[in-house]
């Protein structure tokens, strides 16, 4: 992946979970950081979230979850990017999501969970490292 100008980052918040402060608050500490955000809103489709990734020549995917739908919404957004031939965008997460389930989401493809208590600088470096120039 070439990277240049600022990395891309689509922030969302697939299905029908309500509550996005947590997704806003990365959201400006990214754009803090010198990245270019775009945030989908609430109760977006997988489909939505990777149209607007794709659309947007975004280099990564931050999905916000909280719902206990973190499996279903990760594999259906990693499906629809392989069937778009869009896996060099990276999808990172982060929500309430069982330490039981973060080895399989990896498994899968998904490259980064951050749970609770993780913090913002935490989330920016690990973006730096491994969707900016010097990841690629």
């Amino acid at each position: 992946m070439d990277v240049t100008g600022p990395i891309r980052v689509v922030v969302a918040k697939p299905g029908l979970d309500g509550h996005d402060r947590g997704a806003k608050v990365i959201a400006r500490a990214l754009r803090d950081a010198g990245m270019e955000v775009i945030y989908t809103g609430l109760h977006q489709t997988p489909e939505q979230v990777v149209d607007t990734a794709i659309q947007e020549d975004a280099d990564a995917i931050g999905l916000s979850i909280l719902s206990g739908a973190h499996n279903t919404l990760f594999a259906r957004v990693l499906e629809l990017l392989r069937e778009r031939d869009a896996t060099d965008i990276k999808v990172f997460g982060g929500g309430i999501i069982p330490e039981a389930d973060i080895p399989p989401l990896k498994e899968q493809g998904v490259a980064e969970i951050f749970t609770p208590g993780a913090t913002t600088s935490e989330v920016v470096d690990w973006i730096r490292t491994h969707v900016g120039p010097v990841a690629a």
